[in-house]
């Protein structure tokens, strides 16, 4: 299988969500276990930010061992030597430097000509290279950029020295059809696309980031940037755990990343109480509900045979079983299955005379737990 490079901005991107500021030792905690995690690359941070994102970034640059540490910078000289500075510690470094190509970047933003911006974009380019060997170049809102011209810039980095070329589509705007022709059309037409990595760095201001992403390496990306829990400004980025188990759950794909994937559950849980921001129970993969079932007939079928109701082991992410929720939708076959868990090995008959007096609880509770069942047993009269 390919390999997808699996680029982690958490400890970036996700941190400037309003709220998720993350203290220096806590970044060094979550930095670490995002190693361990296996993914490829790390952004740490904006060095010339702050001194205190400065600071995080040179030591997480000291901490970590296989991960790849990149410094984001703007195309401006400045940025990038403090970056380079940040990160000279690291085994594995990397600066990201871009500018916006856009028409409403370059108009109001930059208030600058086409050919002004890919000048800049060539200059940050062969100044970042001049302090590492590693250099992604970011064309800021890619998604609504004009194809021949976002092109046109790709080429001049890539002859600059670029490694890696990250298409982001930043406001989220793009349709997956759309992003994946986007990355089709560069492969076709930038000259020495071989030499330079595509990647991905896909905005959910529409619900679309995992999918775009996921069109963008079908059309030749080879890295995803992404976040822990799709953490990010707005309405967040790509979420790291979804992209990895779609491509694992997708063998056709011919794709897969080195990602731990049985590490999941626990570092979602760390970054989401690290950043104060609670994942929302019907979260894809990591979310409290992603294996639990509580409709009888979802129950009766998982029951039988995990599979029936779950493409992916709850194991495969670090979850240790599936929930059976019992809940008034819930069958006779789920509360003999709870009932069996606590000692309780009912027959038919004990099981009819427990499910009505169940139902009558039930319709007055949310869910039924394990103290619960005890007292609609003993009530049942059986």
């Amino acid at each position: 299988m390919d390999n997808v490079e699996i680029f982690d901005t958490t400890l970036r991107d996700g941190e400037q969500v309003p709220g998720c500021k993350l203290d220096y030792k806590t970044k060094l905690i979550i930095a670490e276990q995002l190693d361990f995690l296996g993914v490829d690359v790390l952004e740490a941070g904006f060095p010339i930010s702050s001194p205190g994102d400065y600071k995080s970034v040179k030591e997480i640059s000291k901490l970590v061992k296989n991960t790849r540490v990149c410094g984001l910078t703007r195309a401006v000289k400045k940025d990038i030597d403090v970056a380079a500075e940040a990160i000279k510690h690291a085994k594995l470094s990397r600066i990201h430097t871009g500018i916006g190509t856009s028409e409403s970047h370059m108009r109001f933003k930059f208030n600058l000509t086409p050919d002004e911006v890919l000048g800049r974009a060539v200059i940050a380019v062969k100044h970042a290279k001049s302090y590492v060997e590693d250099v992604e170049f970011y064309a800021e809102d890619a998604g609504r950029t004009d194809n021949e011209f976002l092109a046109r810039v790709c080429e001049a980095v890539i002859n600059a020295g670029a490694t890696v070329l990250n298409i982001p589509d930043t406001t989220g705007y793009c349709l997956p059809d759309e992003y994946g022709a986007k990355m089709k059309y560069l492969m076709e037409n930038v000259k020495g696309i071989h030499k330079a990595r595509l990647s991905c760095h896909c905005h959910n201001d529409l619900g679309l980031a995992t999918a775009n992403s996921i069109a963008g390496v079908q059309n030749g990306a080879r890295q995803i940037e992404c976040t822990i829990n799709g953490i990010g400004e707005r309405a967040g980025n790509t979420s790291l755990e979804e992209v990895v188990m779609i491509l694992r759950q997708h063998p056709k794909l011919n794709l897969d990343t080195r990602i731990k994937s049985e590490m999941l559950s626990g570092i979602s849980k760390l970054v989401s109480e690290s950043m104060a921001m609670p994942v929302q129970p019907n979260k894809a993969i990591v979310g409290a509900n992603a294996f639990a079932h509580s409709s009888g007939i979802h129950q009766d079928g998982v029951i039988k045979k995990r599979e029936t109701y779950e493409i992916i082991d709850p194991k495969d992410v670090g979850v240790t079983e599936s929930s059976i929720v019992l809940t008034a939708r819930s069958g006779r076959a789920a509360l003999a299955f709870r009932a069996k868990n606590i000692g309780y090995d009912l027959n038919k008959l004990e099981l009819d005379k427990v499910y009505k007096q169940f139902l009558i609880v039930a319709d007055q509770k949310k869910g039924i737990n394990d103290e619960d069942l005890p007292k609609i047993i003993e009530a049942s009269n059986l």
